[in-house]
């Protein structure tokens, strides 16, 4: 098509839960996600941390060789409540 352009998703943030879920389907997608974020090599922006849908999608971007920078708010910073954040941390 003449004139058309491709554009690429280079960078996506997400925001979800700190816990898994009570169905293991939640934790599943969350950790395809970020399988296919890291193959397409899309880079994650996360609320830091590894629990939850957010954890489980920033391991699975990170040993997939995705990059993953972790944004942790100042008030999550004590104390161990969110886990060691995954990748580069903010």
């Amino acid at each position: 098509m003449a004139g058309s352009s491709s554009h690429h998703i280079r960078n996506i943030c997400v925001f979800g839960g700190s816990n898994p879920g009570k169905e293991k389907e939640f934790l599943e997608s969350a950790n395809h996600l970020g399988q296919v974020l890291a193959e397409r090599k899309i880079h994650l922006v996360y609320r830091g941390g590894s629990l939850g849908l957010m954890g489980g999608v920033a391991i699975a971007a990170f040993l997939g060789g995705g990059q993953v920078l972790g944004v942790v708010p100042e008030a999550l910073t004590k104390g161990d409540i969110i886990g060691k954040t995954i990748g580069e941390e903010l």
